[in-house]
């Protein structure tokens, strides 16, 4: 849980109010100080959490409930290839036990002649999925003149290439829907930091850092993936942290076990790349589970978060 604070929150009310939390309640405060606003995350269980009595308080400007201690699974293609193929996969996710359907509509690629996604189509043929399923759709937004396209979608993704896009993550700031921030190909810690706080400071707090591992001078994986990464989020900021095995690995085999060690680590959802025929996918292919295969992690993901709770 997080809690926004009034900017014209004074140092003895913030005091009063962290004290009284500390004393009420069984949870670990962490303190973020943005440009327009102080947040205060809420680790641990947070069930107990009187809502009301915070909302009344004078100082509060907004409450949000993230990282509940539930395991989220964003499962869907690398790309939106058609209706049938988008529709089918988000049925089949589904009924495995994942929680949002993701796709990418707009993808941006090393080599300009690759697949570039169906774009504006791309985006209708989620939402289709949307209304035949009920999974909420994360997808990748590009440009900041997309964001009106992008009104519909319920998480918006902002991709490795796009984490220092300054400009974009302002304006991302001055909206009220989740984002997933994924971390930039070298980028430290701290500079990912910085840039969910782009987006704070604007006034969305909504944020969630997705860990897609990073480049090294391994190349036997597409990348390495940073397992330490969640426990060091967790120590320095409130932000949920979403796991993406599947750009890490590069190789399908390799989805399970990072996906299995991410959970391990306290990782609050899994986003991995599922499709029908992945030999024939329009990209990333090597990377995605079957359907069948995913639904043997999942059930595997699902029963260690049990036994770790």
């Amino acid at each position: 849980m997080i809690i926004v604070l009034k900017p014209t929150t004074t140092p003895e009310q913030l005091v009063s109010f962290t004290e009284k939390l500390k004393n009420d309640y069984d949870v670990k405060i962490n303190r973020w100080d943005g440009v327009h606003s102080t947040v205060l995350g809420l680790i641990g269980d947070t069930t107990q959490v009187d809502i009301e009595y915070i909302e009344a308080q004078d100082i509060i400007n907004d409450t949000v409930t993230i990282g509940d201690g539930s395991l989220h699974i964003m499962a869907g293609p690398c790309s939106v290839e058609s209706e049938q193929q988008i529709v089918g996969i988000a049925k089949s996710v589904q009924q495995s036990g994942a929680t949002l359907l993701r796709g990418g509509a707009f993808k941006p690629r090393t080599s300009p002649y690759a697949f570039q996604g169906l774009k504006a189509e791309g985006l209708d043929l989620l939402k289709i999925a949307r209304k035949e399923t009920g999974l909420p759709i994360v997808t990748e937004i590009m440009r900041v003149s997309h964001i009106d396209m992008f009104e519909n979608v319920d998480i918006i993704q902002v991709g490795a290439r796009n984490m220092q896009n300054f400009e974009l993550l302002k304006e991302l700031g001055k909206i009220d829907k989740p984002i997933l921030l994924k971390r930039g190909l070298s980028a430290t810690i701290e500079e990912w930091l910085m840039s969910a706080e782009y987006i704070m400071a604007g006034g969305n707090d909504k944020v969630m850092l997705c860990e897609r591992g990073i480049r090294t001078y391994e190349t036997f994986t597409r990348n390495t993936l940073d397992i330490s990464a969640i426990p060091v989020i967790k120590k320095l900021s409130h932000l949920p942290v979403i796991i993406d095995p599947s750009h890490a690995a590069g190789k399908s085999w390799l989805v399970e076990p990072l996906a299995m060690a991410a959970v391990a680590a306290g990782a609050d959802g899994l986003i991995i790349e599922v499709h029908n025929d992945p030999p024939h996918a329009l990209s990333d292919g090597a990377q995605s589970l079957t359907p069948a295969q995913f639904d043997a992690v999942a059930k595997k993901l699902f029963s260690l978060k049990k036994a770790l709770t």
